[in-house]
């Protein structure tokens, strides 16, 4: 008997949250010369018309040319880690192990693979050692009276890692000053709406 079969294999689709910036960070020495030269070959500023045309022009230019001087990121940062319980032997094994690391990738035999091995289970055995101490201090706290409020504290920065970053962070009142307190933002927009909608 002969069976043919047909699979089809769907791609998972992973979810990108590329945010792709301009390195502004590489802006020194020489590339802060070539910058500046850049900026000022062409045409020079327009400084008559509409302030927001003038404005929108700058800005596009300036984004443009430092595109192109400085270049862009891929748009992916560095994976986020716990590290607030790491201390000096923590960091040190972690060290140790991708120094062993580099020099296995170097030359694959028998003895680094082994001091590779030997490195990570150190390194191990420090992270769960200060982790266990650093939880255990915490737990401790936590019973006290003055714990009680961390609880509510730590809920409340659990929270907020969970909000949207497209919250809005800063806005300008009446007098063009700028609020950051969210209390302020939250003031502002309840004047704002309760004069919109009954004046």
């Amino acid at each position: 008997m002969v069976v043919d079969v047909g699979v089809k294999w769907r791609k998972q689709k992973h979810r990108s949250n590329k945010c792709i910036k301009t390195r502004w960070w590489n802006l020194n020495g020489g590339k802060m010369a070539l910058f500046k030269d850049k900026m000022l070959q062409g045409d020079p500023w327009r400084v008559e018309g509409e302030p927001n045309m003038i404005w929108d022009e700058m800005a596009s230019r300036i984004r443009n040319t430092a595109r192109e001087v400085l270049g862009e990121s891929r748009g992916r940062g560095p994976p986020t880690k716990e590290t607030w319980w790491w201390n000096e032997e923590v960091q040190q094994a972690i060290k140790v192990k991708k120094e062993c690391y580099k020099r296995l990738h170097k030359c694959r035999n028998e003895d680094n693979y082994k001091c590779f091995r030997q490195a990570r289970k150190d390194a191990k055995k420090a992270v769960r050692e200060a982790r266990g101490k650093a939880c255990e201090g915490l737990y401790q706290k936590l019973e006290t009276n003055d714990g009680e409020k961390d609880i509510y504290r730590i809920a409340k920065q659990r929270e907020r890692r969970t909000e949207d970053l497209i919250r809005i962070k800063c806005i300008k009142d009446e007098a063009d000053r700028v609020l950051v307190k969210e209390d302020e933002i939250n003031e502002r927009w309840r004047t704002y709406f309760d004069t919109l909608f009954n004046d």
